[in-house]
């Protein structure tokens, strides 16, 4: 294993052996990240117990026990004790189990291996073996396992996890001896830093470690992640909706307090004055008015509270969080799904997301303008081509795969390697290396001087830098032609940068490579020396846009998202990849670099943010600034990244996007995690964060006119002359329908593209709009008034023998109720006349409700005195469910009214 190496002086290094290893690990710690500490599932299950809704409840909770020895009845305390567990349960088993899943996705970043000096010998160990002192032995294609020094050989890699920057970083052998380097240090001695994270892309080298695990840039990195980040928008609007039934639900329990008072003290038959004189039997008999008072009102503030509605959020939640993954998005973060659909800014990386995140060969052109087809049967073009791609490189095929070398040889190297046929190979055999020239930015080319069947020198880099050199160029029937017009092909070349590609030209020549360049006295790099060079082709290199991207971005800007690219590449390349992706469709759209950024404080770009459209030459700075001065306009932010560098504004971001192949450090500062790296799962989160809102609000519309109905029912009843016309135990189940059962109907509501088509919600807007509001009063009165037009009405008193068997009248006043809801069910899940629209894509709403129905009728025939119930005829049973779909063509008049009026009631 040794051998293998071809760095200098491998022999000297020895290694640490047992003692000394066991000694650096105990001094200056192991190479493991310390992760963020996880709460134990106890500790989580506590936590959610501070939810505003869920702090309701228990407050309804306290009270419902402080009175319950008056009555005794253990049911609704019950109830609303097991709505809080369930809630809290199962909340923080799908948040606790969704954690776990992400915990394994990052323990496969563990499973890597690196070739550690040790004894003498070469280990293959795991990363997390590594200690300070470690010698580790570096080739191309493997990752940095630690920060450290090289000590012998060189290296390109690639930084762009840490910094952002694309370009190859060129380590070589460290001068100093250096043994430990502060945090901010650690930039200004990058040139002879080696950093945990990095991908070796050419070179071979021996590296001394330095610094592990926390002290790394890498766990640096990770440790500025773990701060805690403001609230979701979700958290906020469940707080105003909390504060807001708080305070009605106290008033109307005030109000049926004083109600109930006043029936029983006003209108007995006890002249009320009697009730002044301080006497024990009036004075208790007073106390026994309050009592009952109080815990009637009690009984409407449990009734007022919804306490489905936390069941329903982690239902909702959780339930899309499953879908979610099935469109490769992994969900960490519950309310990441929701905040998702409250975006009103995404920025996002170009690398991966917008495009490809692989360079191609898009196409040759020729010297005389046209473009190489495919199927050109010109094998004299086809082996130059090949030769340099094979040869005028760094990169060298393994296993069909190109390795080493920059992006853009490893790009021409996959580009031949599906041709290279038997001929092909044994074509390519017969050249030898004679002498090779490398790539640098200075010179901006490389050269290859190669011996075989003829002598050739084939060249291969910027156009500025060959196309001058070229006096003649070969046409597709490989004949030699003199150019007649160069300028036209320079246009052409400046056309294709212009959209997004990148150019090189490749060239070839009878000089030998030590002819063929001279130093140049002003640059001190080598130019080329001669003017007698063959164009072979210009080559365009492009990092394609995906397929799919314009239209989701369509999509995302239509539903009133403003997106902001932000790329490491130039203004001009920046805006060849923008209009491909659709970002600068509008004329007022703007690009900014990140040098225009510096020159601007946060209040101007307050000012030219709304019109921004791409950042290029971004640093990773201006993502942790943008989302600053972005929360400043209280706009809802997310934000894309893969890198190390990227995980500060990740995590600072509303929604963090973590792609599926980037870093562990960005993937554990993200909310969300983008397994396929494509935008348009993006914008699938944004549908689904959207439809998780609108059945939230879906559903509190139909708990909250079930509320109101009952609220309204206790209230004018005992002046009606029924005292309790719906039992503790009816209530309960009323409760059962509005809470775990219907908010399992609403969490299964389809995410339908017309969401896309709405502007994002505010921050802080309310949960509760005026449209609902108006349909929860308008349905609420309307039911109220049904069910007290069948108490009243002497037909019905006639009909069901109120007189003769009270029982039966009350039954069917409670079919009455309950079916009022389920039918009422219909017209809260949708704004549409049609009420079966796209009732299909959620068939658990129609088994949930047949359910309910099924339930209902079993409890008539056989609640007994515990429901108070007692068997109905059909025809009776029939004629309670007619009358109380009445609340569907009721809500149809509404609907009908808006239309009307250009109105939809949308939620």
């Amino acid at each position: 294993m040794l051998n293998t190496m071809s760095v200098k002086n491998l022999k000297t290094f020895s290694g640490l052996d047992r003692k000394q290893v066991a000694f650096s690990r105990a001094k200056h710690g192991s190479n493991e990240i310390t992760p963020k500490k996880r709460n134990s599932f106890f500790k989580q299950y506590l936590s959610s117990f501070g939810d505003p809704l869920i702090q309701i409840l228990l407050a309804a909770l306290a009270l419902d026990v402080i009175f319950l020895f008056r009555d005794a009845d253990w049911m609704e305390a019950g109830g609303i004790a097991i709505a809080v567990f369930l809630s809290t349960f199962v909340s923080t088993i799908s948040e606790y189990g969704s954690e776990s899943a992400f915990l394994k996705l990052m323990q496969e970043a563990d499973c890597i291996q690196c070739r550690v000096l040790r004894d003498e010998t070469v280990k293959s160990l795991s990363i997390k073996e590594v200690v300070v002192g470690d010698y580790i032995l570096l080739q191309a294609g493997e990752k940095i396992p630690a920060d450290g020094i090289i000590v012998s050989g060189h290296l390109k890699v690639d930084q762009s996890a840490l910094n952002g920057e694309t370009a190859e970083a060129s380590k070589t052998e460290s001068s100093n001896v250096i043994t430990f380097i502060p945090p901010q240090d650690w930039e200004l001695l990058s040139s002879e830093q080696l950093f945990r994270g990095s991908i070796v892309n050419d070179g071979e080298a021996v590296m001394k470690v330095l610094r592990v695990g926390d002290t790394t840039f890498y766990g640096h990195m990770a440790r500025e992640v773990q701060d805690e980040t403001r609230d979701s928008p979700l958290k906020v609007k469940l707080a105003g909706l909390a504060k807001s039934i708080s305070k009605l639900g106290y008033c109307a329990a005030a109000l049926i307090a004083i109600s109930d008072l006043f029936c029983e003290i006003v209108l007995s038959q006890q002249p009320f004055t009697s009730l002044l004189d301080i006497t024990l039997p009036t004075l208790y008999q007073f106390t026994e008015y309050l009592l009952h008072a109080l815990t009637l009102a009690i009984t409407v503030v449990v009734v007022a509270v919804p306490e489905g509605l936390p069941m329903m959020i982690t239902v909702v939640l959780s339930s899309n969080m499953l879908r979610m993954l099935a469109d490769q998005v992994m969900v960490r973060k519950l309310v990441g799904i929701e905040t998702s659909g409250s975006l009103n800014i995404l920025f996002t990386d170009k690398t991966g997301t917008l495009t490809e995140g692989k360079l191609s060969v898009s196409k040759f052109i020729l010297g005389d303008g046209t473009a190489l087809s495919q199927e050109s049967k010109n094998i004299y073009l086809s082996q130059l081509l090949c030769l340099s791609g094979f040869y005028n490189t760094s990169s060298s095929l393994s296993d069909g795969k190109s390795i080493g070398g920059n992006a853009t040889d490893r790009t021409l190297l996959d580009h031949i390697e599906p041709i290279l046929d038997q001929d092909m190979r044994r074509f390519l055999s017969s050249y030898q290396k004679e002498d090779f020239l490398p790539f640098n930015s200075t010179q901006k080319f490389s050269a290859v001087q190669l011996i075989g069947r003829d002598s050739i020198t084939l060249l291969k880099g910027a156009p500025e830098r060959l196309l001058p050199a070229c006096r003649h160029y070969y046409d597709e029937q490989g004949n030699v032609l003199p150019f007649s017009d160069s300028k036209a092909l320079e246009r052409m070349w400046k056309s294709m940068t212009a959209k997004a590609n990148r150019v090189l030209a490749i060239a070839s020549s009878q000089t030998p490579l030590s002819q063929l360049t001279a130093l140049s006295e002003h640059t001190n790099s080598l130019q080329i020396a001669t003017s007698d060079l063959k164009l072979i082709a210009l080559v365009a290199i492009t990092d394609a846009i995906r397929p799919e991207v314009p239209s989701a971005v369509k999509e995302v800007q239509k539903a009133g998202i403003q997106v902001i690219m932000m790329t490491g590449d130039n203004r001009e390349t920046a805006a060849a990849i923008a209009k491909k992706a659709g970002l600068l469709d509008q004329p007022d759209k703007k690009i900014f670099t990140s040098t225009d950024l510096l020159q601007m404080d946060d209040e101007q770009l307050k000012e030219v943010l709304p019109a921004t459209a791409v950042i290029a030459r971004a640093l990773p700075t201006d993502k942790s600034r943008l989302v600053k001065v972005a929360h400043d306009m209280n706009l809802v932010v997310g934000m894309t990244g893969d890198g190390i560098n990227d995980a500060p504004a990740l995590k600072k971001a509303d929604v963090g996007f973590a792609m599926g192949d980037g870093t562990e450090v960005a993937k554990e500062a993200s909310d969300i995690v983008i397994l396929d790296n494509n935008f348009t799962s993006i914008s699938k989160a944004v549908l689904y964060g959207r439809t998780i809102f609108k059945s939230i609000r879906k559903f509190i519309v139909f708990q909250l006119t079930m509320n109101l109905c009952a609220v309204g029912v206790s209230l004018l009843c005992p002046f009606l002359g029924f005292d309790t016309p719906i039992t503790i135990t009816q209530m309960l189940w009323v409760n059962i329908i509005m809470d775990t059962l219907a908010g399992l109907a609403f969490a299964g509501e389809p995410p339908l593209k017309e969401y896309m088509e709405e502007m994002p919600k505010k921050r802080d807007e309310a949960v509760l709009n005026r449209d609902m509001i108006e349909q929860i009063l308008y349905m609420g009165l309307c039911t109220i008034t049904l069910c007290v037009f069948f108490l009243k009405h002497p037909w019905f008193a006639s009909y069901f023998q109120l007189e003769a068997a009270p029982l039966r009248f009350m039954t069917a006043f409670f079919c009455l109720f309950i079916f009022c809801g389920i039918f009422n069910s219909f017209n809260a899940r949708t704004h549409r006349l049609n009420l079966t629209a796209h009732l299909g894509h959620n068939p658990g709403f129609i088994s949930i409700m047949i359910l309910v129905s099924f339930v209902q009728i079993l409890f008539i025939f056989f609640g007994g005195e515990l429901f108070r119930t007692c068997p109905l005829s059909m025809n009776e049973l029939l004629l309670t469910i007619l009358l109380s779909s009445l609340v569907i063509p009721i809500d149809l008049i509404r609907k009908l009214w808006l239309r009307l009026h250009h109105k939809q009631g949308a939620l």
